[in-house]
C-alpha cells in the first residue's frame, strides 16, 4: 500500500540550541488547503523552508520524504545510510584476511555526535585544544572533548559550521570492546574565497579568485556565507540593542544571520573538510573508504543543502601533502591555496571531468604536476644482494644450578629434592640449514623456548659483530649480502630508544627529512599531528608497536628482525598492525624476518616462509605467491 501528500511548506519549528539530533516540526498545507505536521531531524529541518514542495510517500517499508528541486524531486529523509563490506586482503592469494562490516550513515543521534567529538580532537587541523562546547541541564556551560556529565549535550562543535553535515562509520560486527564508531567525515558547502598562492623566480605571488576561473560561477555560489550579511543586518542590530541589550541582541543577529545564510545556500559543490579514523583502526585503508563513502552520500542526496546536483567536491588538506589517501580515491590536485594548502577536486560528472582535465592540461603551472600531489620521500632503500644462508649452524646453551648462594632455608629445600649443584646443556639448534630471499617475509614459528629467539639472535650477532655469547653460533656460517643494513626489535634486548622526545622528532632525527618523517608515521598507523607531536610513553599499547615499526623503518634498513611480534596485543589489533608492516615491507623490497606464536599475524603477514622452529631442527613450509 502506498500513499502520497504533497504540500507547500507554511512555516518551521526547529530547537533552540544547535541540537540537530532532534526532531522538529515542518508545517506544510496541501492543495486542498488541508495543513499537516511532518516530523524531521534538525539536520534535515534547517534547510527546508517556507514556500519549498514536499512529498511524503507512506509504504510497508517506511516513510521517504522529498523535496522538489526545478524538475527534480530530491530524496531528503530518510537519512542516508548504506552498509558496506571492505574487505583486506591477502597479498599473496589475494583471498581476505578479514573484512570490516560498516554502516556509512549520517549522524542522527546524541550519541553519534558525542562520538564525532570525542574523534575530533584526534584531528590534525582542529586548532582548539577544547574542541566542543556543552550545556547541562542546570544551565552550565562547559568546554570538553568527551562528555562531561550525563545530563550535559553539546551545543557546539569549534570549526564546525551550521551548515555542517556528518557521516559516520559505523562497525555493523564488532566485539564488546570495540568502538561502536570508528570514523566520521564532515561534509560542508564551498569556501566562499579561493585564491592562488603561486610561485615563481623565487617569488610568491597570490594569484586571487583561481577557483571562478576554472569552473562556473554557479557552482560555487551563492555557498554558505554569513559574513556578508552582517553589513546588511546591521540596523537591525541596533534596534534589537536598543530594545534588549547587547547580548541578547548578538544573539539574535546570529540565529537570523544561520538563518538567511542557510537560506541562500544553493550551490553545485561540496567540500570534505573533515576525514577523521578512530587511532586504533588506521593504517587500514579506512580513510579512503571514508571517502568514497562521502562522495557517494554528497552525489546521491546533493548534500549538505540537498538542491542543486552536485559537480564536484573540494578539499583542502594538508595531509594530502603526506599521505595519498584523497589521491587514491580519484582527487585531482589543482593548486595551493594563498595558506600554502593544497586544494584538490573530485569530479561527480562528465561536465566536471572536462573542465579539470583541460586546467591541468593548460594552466603553465598545473600542467607540470599533472594533478598528482603526493610523492614518496622515503626511498633509496637498497634491496638485499643477495640471499641470507644458514649453512650447518649449531648453537647449544649451558646453564649452571648452584645453591651455595641461597639462603639456608631454601638451599635446604632444594637439597631434599637431592640438588646440590648441576650443570644443565640444552642444544638449542642443531645442523640448521636455511636461505631467505631478498624481499621475502618470514615468519619464525613454534612454541616457547623451541629456538626462534636464537635464531633470530645469531643473525643479528652476524650482521652487527656482536660479542656476546648468546649472539655467536657454536659451528657452522651465517652468509649475509655485503649491502645488508639491519633494524633489530627484540623487547627488553634491543629497541628503539625514544627517550622523552615527540615522535615526529625521533623519526626526523634519523631521516632529516620532515617530509619522510611524517610518511613514516603515516605508513604505520601513526597519521596524524596529534600522534607527530606525542611522546612514546603517552601512547596505547597497539600505538607503540607502531611507533616501534616506525622507527626501524626510519633507518632505511633492507633487512628487519623482530622477536615475540605483536605479543602484547589483542587479535584485531596485531592482525591490522601485521598486515600493515607487511605491506610496507613488499612495498619497499625490505626482507623481514619475524617470530610469533600467533596465527592471526602469521595469516595478516602473509609470508613467503614459514620456518618451525623446535627440539634443534627447522622444517621450511614455503607458500606459494
Amino acid at each position: 500500500m502506498r500513499s502520497v501528500l504533497e504540500g507547500k511548506v507554511i512555516g518551521r519549528k526547529l530547537p533552540k540550541f544547535w541540537e540537530r539530533w532532534k526532531d522538529s516540526a515542518i508545517y506544510l498545507v496541501d492543495s486542498h488547503k488541508k495543513k499537516y505536521e511532518l516530523q524531521l531531524k534538525t539536520v534535515v529541518a534547517q534547510w527546508i523552508n517556507s514556500g519549498d514542495i514536499i512529498k511524503v510517500e507512506k509504504t510497508e517499508e517506511g516513510q521517504k520524504v522529498y523535496r522538489k528541486w526545478g524538475e527534480d524531486w530530491v530524496l531528503i529523509y530518510p537519512l542516508f545510510r548504506k552498509e558496506y563490506s571492505y574487505p583486506r586482503f591477502n597479498p599473496l592469494s589475494g583471498e581476505p584476511l578479514y573484512t570490516y562490516k560498516i554502516l556509512a550513515r549520517e549522524a542522527e543521534t546524541l550519541e553519534d555526535y558525542i562520538s564525532i567529538i570525542e574523534l575530533e580532537q584526534y584531528h590534525y587541523a582542529s586548532k582548539k585544544e577544547i574542541v566542543a562546547v556543552w550545556k547541562c541541564s542546570d544551565g552550565r556551560i562547559i568546554e570538553s572533548n568527551v562528555q562531561p556529565e550525563e545530563e550535559c549535550i553539546p551545543v557546539a562543535i569549534k570549526g564546525s559550521l551550521p551548515a555542517s553535515r556528518f557521516l559516520v562509520l559505523e562497525l555493523v560486527e564488532r566485539l564488546p570492546y570495540e568502538p561502536r564508531i570508528v570514523g566520521y567525515v564532515r561534509v560542508d558547502t564551498p569556501i566562499p574565497l579561493m585564491h592562488r598562492r603561486v610561485k615563481e623566480d623565487g617569488k610568491v605571488y597570490i594569484e586571487k579568485n583561481i577557483r571562478l576561473k576554472v569552473f562556473p560561477r554557479d557552482w560555487i555560489y551563492p555557498t554558505f556565507w554569513p559574513e556578508i550579511l552582517e553589513e546588511k543586518l546591521k540596523k537591525e542590530f541596533l534596534v534589537n540593542k536598543s530594545l534588549y541589550g547587547r547580548r541578547r541582541a548578538r544573539y539574535l543577529l546570529a540565529e537570523k544571520i544561520k538563518e538567511e545564510a542557510l537560506k541562500r545556500c544553493n550551490t553545485a559543490a561540496a567540500r570534505i573538510s573533515r576525514v577523521v579514523i578512530h587511532p586504533d583502526y588506521r593504517g587500514d585503508g579506512l580513510g579512503s573508504f571514508a571517502v568514497k563513502a562521502a562522495v557517494e552520500w554528497i552525489k546521491e542526496r546533493r548534500i549538505p543543502e540537498m538542491k542543486k546536483p552536485k559537480h564536484i567536491v573540494e578539499t583542502i588538506a594538508m595531509m594530502a601533502r603526506y599521505h595519498p589517501f584523497f589521491e587514491k580515491v580519484g582527487f585531482k590536485y589543482l593548486w595551493d591555496t594563498a595558506s600554502g594548502r593544497p586544494a584538490l577536486y573530485y569530479p561527480l560528472t562528465k561536465e566536471a571531468e572536462e573542465i579539470i582535465n583541460k586546467f591541468l592540461e593548460t594552466d603553465p603551472i598545473a600542467s607540470k604536476h599533472k594533478g598528482r600531489l603526493y610523492v614518496s620521500r622515503y626511498t633509496g632503500i637498497e634491496p638485499l644482494k643477495g640471499p641470507i644462508k644458514l649453512k650447518g649452524v649449531w648453537k647449544s646453551y649451558e646453564s649452571v644450578l648452584d645453591i651455595s648462594a641461597l639462603s639456608p632455608p631454601l638451599a635446604e629445600a632444594l637439597k631434599a629434592f637431592g640438588v646440590t649443584r648441576r650443570v644443565v646443556q640444552r642444544q638449542v639448534l642443531r645442523d640448521v640449514n636455511l636461505e631467505i630471499h631478498p624481499g621475502e617475509i618470514v615468519v619464525l614459528a613454534g612454541i616457547s623456548g623451541a629456538g626462534k629467539t636464537t635464531l633470530l639472535r645469531l643473525i643479528a650477532g652476524k650482521a652487527l659483530l656482536l660479542g656476546e655469547t648468546k649472539y655467536i653460533l657454536d659451528k657452522g656460517e651465517i652468509e649475509l649480502p655485503k649491502n645488508t643494513k639491519i633494524a633489530i626489535l627484540f623487547p627488553g634486548e634491543i629497541e628503539p630508544n625514544f627517550g622523552y622526545e615527540p615522535l615526529l622528532q625521533h623519526m626526523y632525527n634519523k631521516l632529516r627529512d620532515i617530509y619522510a618523517a611524517i610518511e613514516i608515521l603515516n605508513m604505520s598507523g601513526l597519521s596524524d599531528a596529534v600522534f607527530y607531536r606525542a611522546r612514546f610513553n603517552e601512547l596505547s599499547t597497539g600505538q607503540k608497536e607502531r611507533a616501534k615499526i616506525a622507527s626501524l623503518l626510519a633507518e632505511k634498513p633492507n633487512l628487519i628482525l623482530i622477536d615475540e611480534f605483536a605479543a602484547h596485543l589483542d587479535s584485531l589489533t596485531a592482525r591490522r598492525v601485521a598486515r600493515n608492516l607487511g605491506k610496507i615491507a613488499r612495498k619497499h623490497n625490505i626482507t623481514l624476518i619475524i617470530s610469533t606464536h600467533k596465527k592471526e599475524v602469521i595469516d595478516s603477514l602473509a609470508p613467503n616462509k614459514i620456518v618451525y622452529v623446535g627440539y634443534g631442527s627447522v622444517f621450511v613450509e614455503e607458500k606459494k605467491v
